[in-house]
């Protein structure tokens, strides 16, 4: 994946970046290991935020491993670096999942340069979204920019509802009207309950607020001829080893497989 506009909440990829030479800038504290970033340069025309070229990596307070959410890794491990000492950093291939795709217009004033323009939230494998009252994560999932600069590289493993477009409308199966929002953000048109989802095969009624053509409508009706939403999520769960959630909490149209 290069094009920033291919991120799509509900993607699982595997990402990566290589090891790059950098040095501690700070001691191990006890939830942050600092280093010099190698891939970010001060932003001098920023009058409020100035970057002073460290970036803190988290670390579990309580076990003092890396933080679950943490992507970056350090070689050596963080239990071996002091400050001043040379080490590398980057992104073992880590299997994710996109919580949000945040789009910033103009560019945010961070302090440093790249100025971000786009923000694609991530949980590694095997963790999910949760609200503050259920999780030590607190609500956290980790932000990337993939135009900062950064030498990620990204595979996308698997697009719930490739077929269909953020604001499709479709016919379930049961007659029922729906919108789709995202791969686990249906809304249906009667207000009755949502839970379970579409039932397959779906049938395209517009897209982009008009009816749609003869090729989108066989793409959508042929993509759901066979399996189920249920069938769907199962295979998402098993590549994530997680929960989905829209905007932190569990999505319409989900029910646990």
């Amino acid at each position: 994946m290069t094009d920033e506009g291919e991120f799509r909440v509900g993607d699982v990829l595997k990402v990566a970046c290589p090891f790059t030479r950098t040095r501690v800038a700070g001691g191990l504290k006890r939830d942050h290991v600092a280093l010099e970033w190698p891939w970010w340069r001060p932003d001098r025309d920023s009058r409020f935020l100035h970057w002073n070229g460290v970036v803190a990596l988290g670390i579990d307070a309580d076990t003092r491993v890396w933080h679950e959410t943490e992507l970056f890794r350090t070689d050596p491990p963080p239990e071996h670096l002091r400050p001043g000492r040379v080490c590398r950093v980057g992104v073992p291939p880590t299997v994710v999942h996109v919580t949000a795709v945040d789009r910033f217009d103009p560019p945010l004033v961070t302090g440093w340069l790249p100025r971000p323009r786009l923000a694609v939230r991530v949980l590694p494998r095997g963790v999910s979204y949760r609200v503050p009252a259920d999780s030590r994560l607190d609500g956290t999932d980790y932000g990337i920019d993939p135009g900062d600069g950064t030498p990620f590289t990204f595979d996308l493993l698997f697009r719930p509802y490739a077929f269909l477009e953020p604001g499709d409308e479709v016919a379930d199966a049961a007659g029922r009207a729906w919108r789709f929002d995202g791969a686990w953000d249906w809304h249906a048109f009667d207000g009755e309950d949502t839970r379970g989802g579409p039932e397959w095969p779906l049938a395209l009624l517009t897209r982009s607020g008009a009816p749609c053509g003869p090729d989108g409508t066989a793409a959508v009706s042929g993509a759901t001829a066979a399996g189920s939403h249920q069938e769907t999520l199962r295979h998402w769960a098993l590549l994530t080893e997680a929960t989905p959630a829209q905007h932190g909490t569990p999505g319409p149209g989900f029910s646990s497989p």
